[in-house]
């Protein structure tokens, strides 16, 4: 193994940039070449199909069969001519990845036997029949109950992968249940649009609809394949669950924003490339903060098309990383001691008139709107931020909050001075004042050459796990793996559900006889009350601020599997139930899925270290151990006792500390195949992730510790797995 460990070391210091090829002159020559999108529609259909189409997705309006049949055959020829032979229905399990089953277009010509035709009919783009009872679905559907069903989503164009079209659509059961990401996903931004439009119509009449956007920021990790391959652990768990740090890390602060590495920019290159052919409009890129780490980032979209970007991005990644000879890490802590990933969620508010909802305005009239939509925005993060933290919980993100910059796992929310201000003066104020916002600040550099820069409306706080950015609110806190959506429902449910109960109590205060400017001023002082526990600018990291949150009544539980709970408390099913987002039988079943999939993420944990630990490093160990020893025989043999003992000490304490270790790491592992057998043998699912957690998961570290003191020790030349030193510096 040491020496599969030096051949790929070796390998990886020789490997040379690839060249990448624009695949035109520039880039609005080839943007969307992939993606079935408006302008392929005029193409290929028929101006009133279009307009049906277009008023399903602005207007929600439904689709019949007949216009499902003329969609069909536009998109196969259009998909044909772009070489796809198959087509799929492209849909979000509850995996945090995708899924599709290829069908080829051929079907028997009816009217010539053995002659085959290419056909696509609008039945088969509307709805397929995938084996619903093979997918995480929390009991609904079971082994003998297999049915379910995919179906288009029209919101979303279609796009082709190599030869297959694939169709973004939903997962639903036989039973009419959400089984994957997307459907609860538009039922939010659906409740969003409806509770979000009442209330933007209290200050403008002529908004008729309401639009989420996500912006997502991908960090990534980019490891050499033959480094990755070496080990095992990356390969089966994506993280590294041994391996101590490297001398030099991210100490020095010399990565972040640096020059990027040729092979690294390559990569990038390709990546832009591949994206652009599918419209996905990213627009930055660069080294992140830790060794090997990068991110890049889209302009914003509508946030149910830019989930499916950031979906689709994952798998470009990944495909295209093999071509430069990289592997992608897009676990959140593939690396302990340095910056984890985060997929942190730029979340937005804005009106079919043109006006953000979260940026403030011009006159007193818009500057009371932008604080109503702040202000609900507050008491809804306050309100359910037990239910945020479970909705980016997972095995691999806990790893990431707490440290390094990543979010600690407490939500609360980051405003800045100047808008605390402004909502601290608004709480104290005895009459209908005007709200103003100033707008962006001159700061002057006192350098010549150098221009007056404009302050924000906020700083930045890299330990807020919401915080809100001048125009928008940064959900940090959500891991780089994970599918957006969870994330995107529960705020955009939140929100619209406190949205319709400030617009019943307003209502009902105009009813009274009550002014407009009276009526949201007084309901804006009784929120920002409410909600000021949820705020906070301060460092996230210290011990001081735990103690707070405890006291302010925010949930600072740390364990995932009790994290999931908040989904099923009576206030969730609550908040889900009455926007129609979820049902209660879909969130306990969720909840089972999460519980499932943690405790086998941690069982396949336990299993790999296990398996690396007695197989890869004892044996390794020991046999460094029976070199020091031979050595020590030798010396005996030489020199007489006194001299022998003096010039043995060193390889004496050496051999006692690898024998002490080892015996710790054998000792250690059989504990925890006892307490993982233990736990297996528990039914109820909320239960066996318990255990898990309480009773598997504290012997990682333990384990780890002694692999990693006798990494120091062993000989450099005998140690078998890849280290830290080369997985981050080379590339």
């Amino acid at each position: 193994m040491s020496l599969l460990r030096f051949k790929v070391v070796e390998d990886a210091f020789k490997k040379k940039a690839i060249a990448v090829e624009a695949p035109g002159k520039a880039v609005s020559d080839y943007y969307g070449k992939y993606v079935f999108n408006r302008e392929q529609m005029a193409k290929y259909l028929s101006g009133e199909t279009i307009k049906i189409i277009l008023n399903a997705i602005d207007k929600g309006e439904v689709l019949n069969r007949d216009v499902a049949d003329h969609v069909a055959a536009g998109m196969k020829m259009w998909a044909m001519e772009m070489g796809a032979t198959h087509y799929t229905h492209w849909f979000h399990p509850l995996t945090d990845g995708t899924a599709e089953k290829h069908d080829a277009f051929i079907e028997y010509e009816t009217r010539a036997g053995g002659r085959v035709i290419e056909e696509f009919t609008g039945k088969l783009l509307a709805q397929q029949e995938p084996d619903a009872s093979s997918f995480p679905s929390g009991g609904i559907r079971n082994t003998f109950e297999a049915r379910g069903y995919t179906a288009w989503d029209p919101s979303s164009p279609a796009f082709v992968v190599d030869d297959t079209l694939c169709i973004p659509t939903v997962f639903i059961s036989y039973t009419g249940e959400a089984l994957d990401y997307k459907t609860p996903l538009l039922k939010s931004l659906s409740a969003i649009d409806k509770a979000a439009t009442a209330v933007a119509q209290i200050f403008d009449s002529k908004v008729k609809k309401v639009y989420s956007y996500l912006g997502w920021e991908q960090e990534y990790f980019l490891v050499d394949d033959g480094l990755y391959a070496a080990r095992p652990d990356l390969v089966m768990t994506q993280r590294t669950l041994m391996g101590h740090e490297s001398a030099k890390n991210q100490q020095l602060e010399d990565h972040y924003f640096g020059a990027i590495p040729t092979r690294v920019q390559a990569f990038m290159k390709d990546i832009e490339y591949e994206a652009y052919k599918y419209a996905i409009p990213v627009k930055t890129r660069h080294n992140e903060v830790a060794p090997n780490q990068f991110e890049l980032a889209p302009i914003f979209g509508e946030t149910n098309l830019s989930n499916d970007q950031n979906l689709l991005i994952m798998a470009i990644m990944k495909r295209v990383a093999r071509r430069h000879g990289f592997r992608v890490l897009l676990h959140e802590k593939p690396f302990a001691g340095i910056n984890g990933s985060g997929k942190h969620n730029n979340w937005s508010l804005g009106t079919d008139t043109g006006v953000g909802l979260f940026t403030p305005g011009r006159t007193p009239e818009e500057n009371l709107q932008f604080i109503t939509f702040l202000v609900n925005t507050l008491v809804a993060v306050h309100r359910n931020n037990a239910l945020l933290k479970a909705s980016i919980m997972s095995a691999n993100n806990a790893h990431r909050l707490g440290a390094n910059e990543a979010p600690p796992a407490i939500i609360s929310v980051f405003l800045g001075t100047q808008i605390s201000g402004v909502l601290d003066k608004l709480e104290k104020s005895t009459s209908e004042e005007a709200i103003v916002v100033d707008a962006k600040k001159k700061m002057k550099l006192g350098i010549a050459h150098i221009p007056e820069v404009l302050l924000d409306n906020t700083d930045r706080n890299r330990t807020s796990p919401f915080a809100f950015t001048g125009n928008r609110f940064e959900f940090r806190a959500v891991g780089s793996s994970a599918n957006c959506a969870s994330a995107m429902t529960a705020i955009n449910t939140a929100v619209a559900y406190q949205l319709a109960e400030f617009k019943k109590e307003y209502d009902a205060k105009i009813t009274s006889g009550v002014t407009k400017e009276k009526a949201v001023f007084d309901l804006l002082k009784k929120y920002i009350k409410e909600s000021k526990a949820i705020r906070f600018d301060g460092n996230g990291y210290s011990n001081q601020w735990k103690e707070d949150a405890k006291k302010r009544g925010l949930d600072c539980q740390t364990s995932v599997p009790r994290i999931f709970e908040a989904y099923t408390s009576e206030e969730s099913i609550k908040l889900f139930t009455q926007t129609g987002v979820l049902s209660q039988k879909e969130l306990h079943a969720r909840n089972e899925v999460k519980w499932e999939t943690y405790t086998k993420k941690i069982q396949i944990e336990a299993r790999v270290l296990g398996d690396l630990a007695l197989n890869h490093i004892v044996p390794v160990a020991s046999k460094y151990q029976s070199l020091l020893l031979d050595n020590i025989t030798r010396v005996k043999a030489v020199f007489n006792d006194e001299k022998a003992t003096k010039i043995n000490a060193i390889d004496m304490n050496l051999v006692e500390e690898i024998a002490e270790r080892i015996s710790v790491i054998q000792t250690e592992v059989a504990a925890m195949i006892d307490a993982r057998k233990k736990a297996n043998v528990i039914e109820h699912e909320q239960q066996k992730a318990n255990a898990y957690h309480d009773t598997v998961s504290p012997y990682f570290d333990k384990i780890r510790y002694q692999i990693d003191k006798l990494e120091e020790v062993v000989d450099n030349e005998m140690w078998p797995l890849p280290k830290y030193r080369e997985l981050l510096f080379i590339r």
